[in-house]
């Protein structure tokens, strides 16, 4: 599939945020009973359908919990065969002594020029501060000596441990995804307790957040007006260079379709300019994981 012609970055969307999955290859967290929805596979074929109907010039594929490294071969093997797929944020275990090793397999396969980040899962971590463990930063210390991104799947309870790993690793590029967890279905409640603990993780310059998987956080009967102030605090530390939109497509599905997650979003940010807007929705993803895309036009710059 090829991708739409934008004329250049003004209106290009990049979905910074989506996964793939073949249920029966070890997706052990889609047998819960809720997650009917969204067990089934998912390809670069469905992928490739969302995009022509809604306009996405292009996507980051994110592990999706299987926490194999069979998974960064399928995925890679994807992004080398399917044009949309501008980068790929691979599955590795932080805290395991092979790092480099990893990377270095990861980088060998086919596809391998792809690879833009890592991610573990963090937020399955008991422990609110995994990230302080010393093979954890040593893990880290790896990945940004490789020159790649490090996702950051977290709860809320987990934002300060992330907080001071990225002041401990100033040359480490984090991306936080989801917005770090807030609970959105607790309304004021949860907006207090996570405002604080965001606003220091948003004040190390190392970090950028994704306005992704929010409208699974709220509650079955929600609307944009759940999320706007936990949107609008999002822009407001992080500001629109550092923000980037993901839809978190399939697991959306248990709260909307693809469309409506962008529509939701639309509805929830405050009023921007348009190189703000462009910011969010193509220039933030290409620079921070360094995509090929035609000219985007840099932060700063008038427009």
């Amino acid at each position: 599939m090829g991708r739409p012609d934008h004329g250049g970055s003004a209106g290009m969307i990049i979905d910074a945020h989506h996964h793939l999955w073949r249920p029966e290859r070890g997706y052990t967290w889609l047998d819960e009973p809720e997650l009917a929805v969204i067990r089934r596979p998912f390809t670069p074929e469905d992928l490739t359908a969302e995009l022509s109907a809604t306009g996405v010039y292009g996507t980051v594929l994110v592990e999706g919990g299987r926490c194999h490294r069979d998974e960064a071969a399928e995925f890679l093997g994807y992004a080398a065969e399917t044009a949309p797929i501008l980068g790929v944020v691979a599955w590795l275990d932080v805290a395991a002594g092979d790092v480099a090793e990893t990377i270095a397999g990861y980088r060998r396969l086919r596809g391998g020029e792809l690879l833009v980040g890592l991610r573990s899962q963090v937020q399955g971590e008991t422990d609110p501060d995994y990230l302080d463990r010393p093979e954890v930063r040593r893990g880290l210390a790896e990945i940004a000596a490789a020159g790649l991104v490090f996702d950051l799947v977290i709860r809320a309870d987990q934002l300060p441990a992330a907080a001071r790993a990225a002041q401990a690793l100033p040359e480490l590029r984090f991306v936080l995804d989801h917005l770090g967890k807030p609970r959105i279905d607790e309304g004021a409640a949860g907006l207090r307790r996570w405002r604080t603990p965001f606003a220091d993780l948003a004040a190390h310059p190392n970090v950028t957040a994704k306005l992704s998987g929010l409208v699974t956080e709220a509650a079955p009967h929600w609307s944009p007006d759940d999320l706007r102030p936990f949107v609008e605090e999002a822009v407001k530390q992080f500001g629109a260079d550092r923000l980037m939109f993901g839809s978190d497509w399939p697991v959306c599905l248990l709260r909307s379709d693809y469309p409506g997650v962008r529509r939701a979003l639309e509805a929830a940010l405050p009023t921007l300019t348009d190189r703000q807007r462009n910011e969010i929705f193509a220039g933030t993803a290409v620079r921070t994981y360094g995509l090929s895309v035609p000219s985007i036009r840099p932060a700063g710059a008038p427009g």
